[in-house]
């Protein structure tokens, strides 16, 4: 392979792609040179039609046998070369920055985030293809609906493993974690994934220094990560509904929100300030208040529980300040409550249960400010967590259940699609169904032995699409019932007197 025709291809598809200038050519054509090992350019460079290149798979693939064939990176090292390569065909912070700012004045906030999104898969940062690979599909449950995926690119975490990592002591380590501002152009190293073709967009929210990028396993659409610049713990109080309205004032065609605080209530990363956001409409944006309150200390604002799995308190309005004075109240007001009917207690001793995720977005000039409340309490019976997924889910889902699944978009490990597929298989007869060699944990299938028993004793599946439909519909109603399982008030009548209690000690009155 010749690494003189490999840089001028990366030349012609940084200058369709990546904003190349004319006049920044031979200076980047002689960076690459020197990366890829050569002394000279091409005297002829080849043809190449870099516009039919969607996404860089091809090219980066080109590069990690070259970089392995010259000996310039490993088999373990390659994706750190071709990170590298392709961060320095990407424009500078500084440009990104310029060029992202006057998009917005010009044509709006969109188009800024198009041209942005645009880049960070033209460079490899969103691995579109990874994430084009995963399994999706939709579940209609009466008046609401979820969505509910299988990353393939996403490990799985126990919540130990999150409790730890926030606990664990703050080191020498660079970057300190996966958000810190320093990962920007990051070499990475065996133990840190390389960031070179990292890019992120400056903004100031609450007064402080944040940043935007975008999460490079997308969720959904255009789904982002908004980051403090300083590495400090996450934080829900009365100054976090400030700067999630900062930012929809700032990009108003995305929503925001921010886990909660605390473990199993929160989300993989407690060690350092964060939000997540998108263009994707969540299916809980999609559901109504069922209950509405009053409130004579906010009058502008329609208050009300929302009908959600979950317990979550809506406010909307245009008067944005009786939006963030509403927001911190129920925040400040939810940190002690207390509802021993519900099981709901703030605090153990000094250690606080209670925590609140907070969400927000526009349409047009109103504000909807979402608060689901949550709590952490573990039991004998529910080591894991009382309002956490119940044993009998812990099969499809061990995770905490953060803001994104919270909201109605499940994220389930990659190991469901092995698993799942073993169970279709069982179910419509092409392998057999030995329930004796299910109970050796040693099995693929053991975390799923009930799962399969029940769907089993419904008798054998016609086809292996009907099969698929069977286990879909039981992962539908898993991940209905994982989101009833953190609902802190239950959709019975205690849940409904505790729910209203609440409301009440926030000074409110039911409509």
């Amino acid at each position: 392979m010749d690494g003189k025709i490999l840089a001028e291809k990366l030349l012609e598809y940084a200058s369709v792609h990546l904003h190349l200038q004319p006049c920044d050519r031979d200076y980047v054509r002689n960076l690459l040179l020197s990366q890829l090992g050569e002394s000279a350019a091409c005297a002829a460079p080849p043809a190449y039609d870099a516009a039919g290149e969607d996404v860089p798979d091809a090219l980066m693939e080109e590069l990690r046998a070259y970089g392995i064939g010259r000996g310039l990176c490993t088999e373990e090292s390659a994706e750190r070369f071709c990170v590298g390569i392709f961060g320095l065909l990407t424009p500078l912070p500084s440009e990104i920055n310029r060029v992202f700012g006057q998009l917005r004045n010009e044509r709006g906030p969109q188009a800024a985030c198009d041209w942005f999104y645009d880049l960070c898969v033209k460079n490899g940062y969103i691995q579109k293809t990874a994430v084009a690979r995963n399994l999706k599909w939709a579940y209609e449950d009466g008046d609401n609906r979820l969505e509910i995926t299988v990353n393939l690119s996403k490990p799985e975490k126990s919540n130990k493993d999150i409790a730890r990592a926030r606990l664990a002591p703050q080191g020498e380590k660079y970057p300190a974690c996966l958000l810190c501002k320093e990962n920007e152009g990051f070499e990475g190293t065996a133990t840190h994934p390389a960031r070179r073709n990292l890019r992120t967009v400056k903004m100031r929210l609450g007064g402080q220094p944040w940043f935007m990028q975008y999460s490079p396993y997308a969720y959904y659409d255009e789904h982002c990560i908004v980051v403090n610049e300083r590495h400090v713990p996450m934080n829900v109080d009365a100054g976090t509904p400030g700067k999630l309205l900062d930012f929809v004032d700032l990009l108003p065609n995305y929503f925001v929100g921010s886990n909660a605080s605390l473990p199993i209530v929160g989300g993989s990363i407690l060690s350092h300030e964060h939000f997540q956001g998108g263009r994707h409409l969540m299916p809980m944006h999609g559901a109504k208040i069922g209950k509405e309150y009053r409130s004579g200390r906010f009058p502008g604002l329609r208050v009300g529980i929302l009908n959600w799995y979950n317990s979550a308190v809506q406010c909307e309005g245009t008067d944005r300040g009786q939006v963030e004075a509403f927001a911190a109240q129920v925040i400040g007001a939810w940190s002690g409550y207390d509802c021993p009917a519900c099981d709901v207690f703030s605090h153990t001793g000094e250690t606080p249960h209670n925590a609140v995720t907070p969400i927000c977005r526009k349409q047009g000039d109103t504000y909807l400010f979402t608060m689901i409340l949550r709590n952490n309490r573990t039991s004998e019976r529910y080591p894991d967590g009382i309002f956490h997924v119940h044993p009998e889910y812990l099969n499809i889902k061990s995770e905490g259940i953060g803001l994104i699944e919270a909201m109605g978009l499940f994220i389930l490990p990659p190991r469901l699609k092995r698993q799942l597929g073993g169970i279709e298989a069982i179910l419509c007869g092409e392998a057999p169904y030995l329930p004796a060699e299910l109970e050796d944990p040693a099995n693929d299938l053991y975390v799923h032995r009930a799962m399969i028993a029940e769907l089993a004793g419904q008798g054998l599946a016609a086809t292996r699409a009907e099969a698929h439909a069977r286990v879909e519909r039981y992962v539908d109603r898993v991940c209905a019932g994982i989101l009833d399982n953190t609902a802190v008030f239950k959709r019975d009548e205690a849940g409904r007197r505790g729910f209203d209690g609440f409301m009440k000690a926030l000074g409110l009155s039911e409509v």
